[in-house]
């Protein structure tokens, strides 16, 4: 893929992400799996990006090398002008709160916390937004994802699409340059599922970059970009507009 010029790249232009000839192994016994064989793509600002691919191939650990997660063994990952890869495992954790909103299959809400105080966390770990914006912020983000009359119930006492619709509001509270999603619509019901992805739809079109993993063929097949990974490698990378994806 060519370089775009975005807004987030080391001096300002350039793409969002930029994954260059990253392999990532693992040792397994005596010897070692190789999950990723080279991978190189970019993401430019503003783009929603579908990866899809066969369970086992790779998917997962490529949003993981995106996020700092974990780390490539060989291969360079750059995002919003930063050397991933490099980075020390604090200075890691501090750039991931400022830039990085993460969206996973299992929601990951803190049980013993409100929804409100849960989207309120990654304020107070990264303190990008001052202290006394934070909770009225919070509260316009579940305002945002449609649950703020649910502010103040615990996870477990709410629905599994209302604790998505939660994590999405506390993946985007430090106003993040990129939202990565693993499987966010796996665990939940078609019609949710739907909602979820109206709602990622809409963040795209007031300027957010996101990146899915989905096995959901209809959901993916909206998207406007699809990346496939099979056995470790980009076996596709298509703008689509509609893509015609059969589901593995």
């Amino acid at each position: 893929m060519s370089e775009n010029d975005g807004k987030n790249g080391p001096n300002g232009t350039g793409p969002l992400v930029q994954v260059r000839e990253v392999v990532k192994s693992f040792p397994v016994g005596g010897g070692e799996i190789t999950v990723l064989k080279g991978i190189s793509f970019a993401v430019k600002n503003g783009e929603f990006v579908s990866i899809v691919g066969p369970s086992g191939n790779g998917k997962s650990t490529l949003l993981n090398m995106i996020t700092g997660i974990d780390r490539p063994t060989k291969g360079e990952v750059i995002v919003t002008g930063r050397e991933v890869h490099r980075m020390s495992e604090n200075k890691l954790a501090a750039w991931r709160g400022q830039h990085v909103g993460i969206i996973f299959q299992f929601f990951q809400m803190l049980p013993a916390l409100s929804l409100l105080q849960n989207v309120m966390l990654p304020m107070d770990f990264a303190k990008k937004i001052p202290a006394r914006e934070r909770r009225e912020r919070a509260m316009q983000l579940l305002e945002t994802v449609g649950i703020a009359d649910q502010a103040n119930k615990l996870p477990s006492m709410v629905s599994g699409g209302q604790q998505q619709r939660s994590a999405i509001a506390r993946a985007l509270a430090n106003d993040p340059d990129i939202i990565v999603a693993d499987e966010p619509t796996g665990n939940l019901d078609t019609r949710t599922a739907q909602d979820i992805f109206d709602l990622f739809t809409t963040l795209v079109q007031q300027g957010k970059t996101l990146v899915m993993v989905t096995h959901d063929k209809e959901l993916a097949r909206r998207v406007p970009r699809v990346v496939e990974i099979i056995d470790g490698r980009i076996t596709r990378d298509e703008y689509v507009g509609g893509a015609v994806w059969t589901g593995y």
